[in-house]
C-alpha cells in the first residue's frame, strides 16, 4: 500500500514529531484496513477561525468544529466516475482545527497526541465512505476507530 499524504499546517503550530504521528497513524490504518492500492489524500491544520469559515460555507454551520473532511471518491448526481489507468485513489481533504484538539484532549483527559490521532482517523474514515449517521454506522466507524488507534499504541488514557 503506497499512500501519499500532502500535509499542511496553517498554523504553523504543529511539531514535526505531530506531524510524523499523524502520517504514521494513516499508513497503519490504510494497512489495517487492507487499502491494497496506491491513494492520495491531504491533511490540513487550522486554526478555529479557518474552520468555522470552512464549516459555514460547506456545512452551514457558523461555528468552529474539530474535524472536516472532503472525500473525492463520493459522486454529486450529475458527475461521471473517472478511472484512468494505473491512478492512484484521490481519496480528499481532511481539516483539523488544532485549537479543540488542544481542548477536547484536555477535556477528555488523554493526551493531544491520541486527540490528534483521533481526529484524523475520524477524518480518513470518512474519506472512506464511513459515516455516524445511524447508531449502527455509528458504532461501526466507533469500533474502527478505537482498533485502529489502539493497535497502534495511542489509548484513550494516554
Amino acid at each position: 500500500m503506497i499512500l501519499t499524504i500532502d500535509m499542511y499546517d496553517e498554523t504553523e503550530e504543529l511539531k514535526k514529531a505531530d506531524q510524523q504521528l499523524a502520517i504514521d497513524l494513516l499508513e497503519h490504518a490504510a494497512t489495517r484496513l487492507n487499502i491494497d492500492d496506491e491513494a492520495e489524500l491531504s491533511v490540513t491544520f487550522v486554526d478555529n477561525k479557518r474552520i468555522q469559515e470552512i464549516n459555514a460555507e460547506y456545512r452551514n454551520k457558523d461555528q468552529p468544529t474539530d474535524v472536516i473532511s472532503f472525500a473525492l471518491e463520493e459522486l454529486g448526481d450529475d458527475e461521471v466516475d473517472i478511472i484512468g489507468e494505473n491512478s492512484p485513489r484521490v481519496l480528499g481533504d481532511i481539516i483539523v482545527s488544532l485549537p479543540k484538539a488542544h481542548e477536547q484532549a484536555e477535556y477528555y483527559g488523554h493526551s493531544f497526541q491520541r486527540e490528534l490521532g483521533f481526529l484524523v482517523i475520524h477524518g480518513f474514515l470518512h474519506l472512506l465512505g464511513f459515516d455516524h449517521m445511524t447508531e449502527k454506522d455509528e458504532k461501526e466507524m466507533f469500533t474502527l476507530q478505537d482498533d485502529i488507534l489502539e493497535s497502534f499504541g495511542l489509548s484513550r488514557f494516554d
